[in-house]
């Protein structure tokens, strides 16, 4: 009986010890491929392109990762001082008159303009801050991210004595594709916390919570829920 135990006390330490190990390495091998794999599909999307007597192979005799990584950021970096001279917007501005007369192609020009313009540019605000939200039924709450105040004809059409805002509900695990909502502000929880802990909590399906101290301030003295109000004995038998 002993040794069974010490056997199973064994292996208990041996996996603990393992899991341990696992939760110290994991992040940084993670990363480590993650980044790996974006410098590699980099350099096979640009090395494609380059003539192939300029390749690393053909001028040096071997092959050099983050080449292709180095040959688009200066790239980017010459299209971008370019395109902000007047020949080169004239050159862009005739370019896009040209995708735009294209039925298909237009489409889709259109709406990768539109995300880059709003990821890379900002020219259109980003999240508000994080809330709750009664979804899909009353009485299930989900995380969503508040967007703006909701303009043009939805804003029109929804009008009334109610602010109405737009939110962006992502799925779990992926945040980035979810629903967009027009809700009444008074319907939703604005919360305290980050944009960033709250998409933490989405991606990590709720195993990852913010410090509830953080979001609301070093000096800030947690506050619990409200009590019940107490009646007077005597007003309630009247």
């Amino acid at each position: 009986m002993s040794s069974d135990h010490g056997k199973r006390g064994l292996i208990a330490s041996l996996r603990g010890n393992f899991l341990a190990g696992l939760a110290v390495m994991a992040p940084g091998v993670l990363t480590i491929w993650l980044v790996w794999n974006v410098i590699t599909w980099i350099d096979g999307l640009v090395l494609a392109v380059v003539p192939r007597r300029f390749h690393p192979e053909a001028m040096i005799g071997w092959d050099v990762p983050g080449l292709g990584l180095v040959f688009f950021v200066v790239f980017t970096l010459v299209m971008g001082y370019f395109t902000k001279g007047l020949i080169g917007r004239t050159l862009v501005n005739w370019g896009e008159r040209i995708v735009e007369s294209m039925p298909v192609i237009r489409s889709i020009y259109t709406a990768v303009k539109q995300i880059a313009d709003t990821v890379l540019a900002r020219k259109a605000p980003s999240f508000d801050r994080a809330c709750l939200v009664e979804y899909p039924r009353p009485g299930l709450w989900a995380v969503a991210f508040i967007s703006t105040t909701t303009r043009g004809e939805v804003g029109e059409r929804l009008g009334g004595p109610d602010e109405i805002i737009s939110i962006f509900l992502p799925t779990t695990p992926n945040p980035t594709s979810g629903f967009l909502l027009f809700v009444p502000r008074r319907n939703v929880i604005e919360l305290d916390m980050p944009i960033e802990d709250a998409a933490k909590l989405v991606i990590s399906a709720g195993l990852v919570y913010p410090d509830s101290r953080k979001a609301r301030g070093p000096g800030a003295v947690p506050q619990g829920p409200a009590a019940p109000p107490v009646l007077n004995r005597t007003s309630a038998q009247d």
